[in-house]
């Protein structure tokens, strides 16, 4: 890519390199085709800071001054909060040799794992909690697939693979995007030497998450494709659900694309699969079920620039119906984006702060409640103090 002299030719030249068209680039930083134009052409000024974090975030630019032609900033600083714990969780990731000592039963190991799993759902600061088990999970994890033999050893290996997909969570949203590839990757490792389909199924799922993150959507397409092969919808419920899991997660790839048709057909599939297994049906820790493929549906209208439609669908979610304080803080983060996309301020501060009650983590970790925060914070009247006071509890500063 040459070096453009404007902001505008800047912005239109990273826009291009990740593929992206006005319109979606504009959707995603809750705008229009036109506003981008008019920023790429010149007509309109340079975006005031919480703007440009959100445009970086989108394009993948990991220091602002690629944007702007100014001083360095780099955009992790802002956008990103590392937890106190990273470093003993990363120390626990990167260690080369397996720990000494006999490897666990592997049903007391799947015990412990979807303990920690239960405590990443259930608390109101997931981050906090499982950092406490995380290194030393991981040390179990490793120790008994590297020491059992058989079949004990392939569940370990495949419970080892669910380690790293709560690793992954953990260590998302923070300056350390190495160490979110670096998660995936092991799972998606230890999942193919279980020889577990299942297990392959979930660690496609989380490795398409870093390859959209990365703005590589046909990656993450690929790896998606890849796993369905492996899995037998009618093997019985568990395969079906990690089938249609799969669905959902090219629904969500060809979403942020801006493939329109593709995504719906996608997300067919998975809310057909979901209304099959029940109303009240959720995956114990991947938490797939008819409530997610509604909250999912909000996050695809987003995407897709669909501003009413995405308001409508947001508005008639029960978000209490996700089995899960991240996932519903999540998905109200998305429904805040729906209403942003409409310019409806206080509706959005208002799902901020709602999902705040349901997960400080989340919230303080999720980049585009950061930067949200931050641009409504300099709004007049009661937008602007809301804001300003979820800026303050999540370590934001105007």
């Amino acid at each position: 890519m040459t070096e453009p002299s404007t902001f505008g030719t800047r912005l239109r030249a990273h826009r291009e390199h990740v593929g992206k068209t006005r319109a979606v680039l504009g959707g995603l930083v809750g705008r229009s085709a036109d506003w981008v134009k008019a920023l790429e052409t010149g007509r309109l000024l340079t975006p005031r800071l919480p703007m440009l974090l959100r445009l970086a975030e989108v394009l993948d630019i990991a220091d602002l001054a690629e944007l702007t032609g100014d001083q360095t900033l780099p955009v992790a600083s802002v956008t990103r909060a590392g937890h106190p714990a990273v470093d003993s969780v990363a120390a626990a990731m990167q260690r080369a040799t397996v720990p000494a000592g006999d490897p666990m039963p592997v049903a007391v190991l799947r015990g412990l794992v979807d303990q920690a799993w239960s405590l990443w759902h259930r608390s109101s600061t997931e981050r906090t909690a499982v950092a406490a088990v995380l290194p030393g999970l991981l040390d179990e994890a490793r120790r008994s697939s590297r020491r059992l033999d058989g079949a004990d050893r392939r569940t370990a290996l495949a419970e080892l693979a669910r380690v790293y997909h709560l690793a992954q969570l953990y260590v998302a949203h923070q300056p350390y995007p190495e160490l979110v590839w670096l998660a995936a990757d092991r799972a998606m490792s230890a999942a193919q030497d279980a020889d577990d389909p299942d297990a392959i199924a979930a660690a496609a799922w989380y490795y398409a998450h870093v390859y959209r993150s990365a703005n590589q959507v046909d990656a993450a397409d690929l790896v998606l494709v890849d796993a369905e092969q492996l899995v037998d919808k009618e093997a019985g419920v568990e395969q079906y659900a990690r089938w249609a899991q799969l669905q959902l997660g090219r629904a969500l790839g060809h979403a942020k694309a801006g493939r329109d048709g593709q995504a719906w057909r996608a997300w067919d599939a998975a809310d057909a699969a979901a209304d099959r297994l029940g109303a009240d049906y959720a995956h114990p820790w991947l938490m797939f079920g008819p409530a997610a493929c509604a909250a999912y549906a909000v996050t695809l209208e987003t995407d897709l620039c669909h501003a009413g439609e995405a308001v409508r669908r947001a508005d008639s979610t029960n978000y209490s119906a996700l089995p899960s304080r991240t996932r519903r803080a999540g998905h109200l983060i998305d429904a805040a984006r729906a209403h942003l996309l409409r310019r409806e301020e206080v509706a959005a501060v208002h799902l901020l702060g709602r999902a705040l009650r349901e997960s400080v983590d989340t919230v303080r970790h999720n980049p585009y409640s950061r930067t949200a925060a931050l641009e409504l914070s300099s709004r007049p009247g009661t937008v602007g103090e809301d804001a300003r006071d979820l800026a303050l509890a999540i370590g934001v500063e105007g």
